[in-house]
């Protein structure tokens, strides 16, 4: 079993964080560190370490992600001119927490998505 998160203490509300959608599956976040402008981590509520420790019983909420990733990209107003979506996997993915998590960005260009080299 995977050990638990800072992110499990904030979709259980132990510890403050700005959550702007939470529900059964899946629970938002705005990044304490963010990258651009908009910067919202979408988690589901189940720990899953990381993509390759996802099951068939994960897909209602791995869908919800996105769903969610789409109504806070409206709602924050960066959805005409686009936004990325990234989701780590591991070390050399760039996973830092390992709870599977999507990050929503956006807010201004983001440039190339892997720099050269």
């Amino acid at each position: 079993m995977a050990q638990e998160t800072i992110f499990s203490k904030i979709i259980r509300r132990e510890i403050p964080a700005d959550i702007l959608y939470q529900d059964e599956l899946v629970t938002a976040f705005r990044d304490i560190h963010p990258r651009a402008p908009t910067h919202i981590l979408i988690v589901p509520n189940r720990l899953v370490a990381t993509v390759d420790d996802v099951t068939e019983a994960d897909e209602l909420a791995l869908g919800r992600l996105f769903t969610v990733a789409a109504r806070l990209a409206r709602e924050q107003g960066i959805a005409s001119d686009g936004y990325r979506l990234i989701v780590n996997c591991r070390e050399h993915g760039g996973q830092e927490v390992y709870h599977l998590h999507m990050h929503l960005l956006g807010g201004r260009p983001l440039g190339a998505m892997v720099a050269r080299g």
